[in-house]
């Protein structure tokens, strides 16, 4: 297996450099982050309340109140994105705090897993200990303004970014010594 997973050192080189061009759109235009964050939120739960409101409708199912209701609510909430963004802000606030502390703790645990691979990547469970800390933050002060968000987001995903490069190098090294043993 380790071969196989350090063959796509690629793809956290990809992820690094996104996250950075990422950051970097966060630091030099954070209110446009955050409207932009939150006009999509609300195009796809507006979207997806139709998808919803049609399959009601049109599909033979046992239940269409169920996919009714769903459609309803997701519709209100594209809707409430749309003329009440301060509240969809610090809602997104909570989610993106969330999906922090989950994905830290996940790749956390892939650390755990590689320690005993020849790199002992510890980058990995760096970027998780990272990506714990900025959900905890968040969820402690939800309550700071907007353009401070999109500053935070911008500097988990510069640092993140940055793990993940380092990583993708000693991945590609650890690749290409593994290759030659084969």
């Amino acid at each position: 297996m380790p071969f196989h997973y350090f063959a796509q050192w690629w793809a956290w080189m990809l992820r690094g450099v996104l996250a950075i061009v990422f950051g970097l759109l966060c630091f030099f235009l954070p209110g446009l982050t955050l409207a932009l964050l939150i006009l999509i939120f609300g195009v796809w739960a507006f979207v997806d309340g139709i998808t919803h409101l049609s399959l009601a409708l049109h599909a033979n199912r046992v239940h269409p109140w169920v996919h009714g209701l769903e459609g309803l609510i997701g519709m209100a909430v594209g809707v409430m994105a749309f003329f009440y963004p301060a509240s969809t802000a610090l809602a997104l606030v909570y989610v993106i705090a969330v999906w922090a502390i989950l994905t830290g703790i996940a790749r956390m645990g892939l650390a755990f897993q590689l320690r005993g691979t020849p790199s002992r990547e510890w980058r990995i469970g760096l970027s998780g200990a990272l990506a714990v800390m900025f959900g905890l933050i968040l969820l402690w002060a939800p309550e700071v303004g907007a353009i401070a968000i999109s500053l935070w987001i911008g500097s988990y995903a510069v640092l993140a970014g940055l793990v993940f490069l380092g990583l993708a190098l000693r991945m590609r090294g650890v690749h290409h010594l593994l290759s030659q043993e084969l």
